[in-house]
């Protein structure tokens, strides 16, 4: 063997499994076309359950830059409808406003630190496998060769070539009935509002920052991030055309959507700048994820519209998921059937998103009968309730696992806990940086510990106590920070225990 896995795509999605496979001490080789980071930024910040994810690996304060925890965003967007996420007591919608770029330079300076071997101007041409690995023919700059590796995953993108490689179907939606139009530009001082950062444009009225702004003839964003203003616009019935994309197009578009002209200027600053044109939009999802021992992640497994910025929070968390599922299974501890809990687990995560991005398209969509079915939207979105099930389908929060167990946490995202440990309070994200299986018993007297006898090779242990209220007496952590088992008992009796042994062998294997 070559490598224990060999991944093609040097994405974000690419990189993040990558870093998840060095931590659980598996071999990966990166493969990745191009010669360098892609110039364009495909997204511009992560939002969703995402941002905790990446906090719980020690990335947040890389990407934020700052000493401090993700804090939830107050509000955002459905459908181009605002979203009031303050009135929540539980907000589970986070935000951080990086661009594509810094965050693949980010998971590439970490998984070079893990030991990550990343061949740009690689490509893939050829798979085949048999019951032992895969072999891979590759196209290098020095010419063609081949990669055995034990287990192979197309990061790839929504072209594939893994996917189609391997003759995995990717059945959906294409439609061309949109254009739209997005470019980095400097809008003039005097039209930016000082107190709320919004544009205040003339003979329209004030748009708000980063929230979609319909129209009965399109939609328009304004988004002043920190790298640059960017400004977007989509319409329906509209021809693209072949000609370069212009800053005097977007006016044109900008025009007709708002029916005034919004004067701006070229973009200031080194760049790169974004100036694009896409026509219409897929919505696809493959047949399968797994094809014996070659696996989809990210685009290549789906693809959907971007509006709300579901990609990432997808993607990221597909690779958090599988990333200690193939190395469990490289190492021969994984349970029977554990790689392709990867599917079953995030099929339905992937389906759920397909669905809201697919109900938000509808919702922007131009035409009197789409107005009307806003205006009883708005209504329905007084209601907190209605909202609260918004911003959980859209961060990710509503997914749970299908994991035995009765405990309400149970296959459920880890909640932040503050621990108080022998050494001093501690967040749960600084023990979860090495991506190891954790039990941590807040019993008075730790009376869990004996249970992982046998499994200590796979499984952490921490004994602490906490102050917070309404936490579990005692939580089992797979490495994705999702809850295998919970007990909310001070004194965990028998049935408790052999309750915590079939939960620890059911995510990690059989004791040794």
């Amino acid at each position: 063997m070559t490598a224990d896995v060999v991944i093609a795509g040097a994405g974000p999605n690419g990189l993040m499994l990558a870093c998840e496979l060095s931590l659980a001490g598996v071999r990966p080789i990166v493969l990745e076309r191009l010669n360098g980071q892609a110039k364009e930024n495909r997204a511009n910040g992560l939002v969703g359950q995402v941002v905790r994810a990446l906090d719980r690996r020690g990335l947040y304060e890389r990407l934020s830059g700052g000493a401090e925890p993700p804090r939830p965003s107050p509000a955002f967007v459905f459908g181009a409808m605002p979203l009031d996420l303050s009135r929540l007591d539980d907000n589970p919608m986070y935000g951080l406003p990086v661009p594509q770029k810094r965050l693949e330079q980010v998971l590439e300076e970490r998984a070079l630190e893990l030991g990550v071997e990343i061949r740009r101007g690689h490509e893939l041409t050829g798979l085949s496998q048999d019951e032992d690995g895969v072999d891979a023919e590759i196209a290098g700059p020095e010419g063609s060769y081949r990669l055995r590796t034990r287990h192979f995953v197309g990061a790839d993108g929504g072209r594939s070539i893994t996917r189609k490689l391997c003759g995995i179907g990717f059945p959906g939606v294409t439609r061309d009935d949109s254009v739209s139009r997005g470019a980095h530009v400097t809008v003039p001082a005097e039209l930016i509002d000082p107190v709320t950062g919004g544009l205040n444009v003339p003979g329209y009225g004030p748009i708000p920052p980063f929230m979609h702004h319909r129209t009965d003839h399109g939609l328009f964003v304004y988004a002043p991030f920190p790298t640059g203003t960017l400004v977007n616009v989509t319409e329906w019935n509209q021809d693209g055309g072949d000609q370069p994309m212009s800053l005097d197009e977007l006016r044109d578009s900008v025009r007709r959507v708002l029916g005034v002209d919004l004067p701006f200027d070229p973009p200031e600053g080194p760049g790169p700048h974004q100036l694009r044109r896409l026509s219409g939009g897929n919505t696809r999802l493959a047949e399968r994820f797994r094809d014996g021992r070659v696996l989809l992640l990210g685009d290549a497994a789906h693809v959907h519209s971007a509006i709300g910025g579901p990609g990432l929070n997808l993607g990221l968390q597909d690779a958090i998921n599988l990333g200690w599922k193939l190395a469990a299974q490289i190492h021969g501890w994984a349970p029977p059937g554990l790689l392709d809990t990867y599917e079953t687990e995030r099929r339905p995560a992937a389906e759920r998103v397909v669905m809201h991005t697919q109900a938000q398209s509808a919702l922007i969509a131009p035409g009197p009968e789409v107005t009307a079915l806003r205006a009883l939207f708005s209504e329905l979105l007084r209601d907190e309730r209605t909202t609260k099930h918004i911003a959980e389908m859209m961060s990710g929060a509503d997914i749970r696992y299908d994991i035995e167990g009765t405990h309400p946490l149970t296959g459920r995202p880890a909640p932040d806990l503050v621990l108080e440990t022998a050494t001093g309070s501690v967040r749960l994200a600084e023990l979860t940086k090495t991506a190891r299986p954790l039990l941590i018993d807040l019993t008075p007297d730790a009376a869990l510990a004996g249970a992982l006898d046998g499994r200590r090779d796979r499984v952490d242990l921490v004994t602490a106590k906490t102050s917070q209220d309404g936490l579990p007496t005692a939580v089992l952590l797979r490495p994705d920070c999702y809850v295998a088992w919970a007990s909310d008992s001070l004194r965990p009796d028998a049935k408790e225990h052999d309750a915590l042994r079939t939960a620890l062998a059911s995510a990690f294997g059989p004791a040794r």
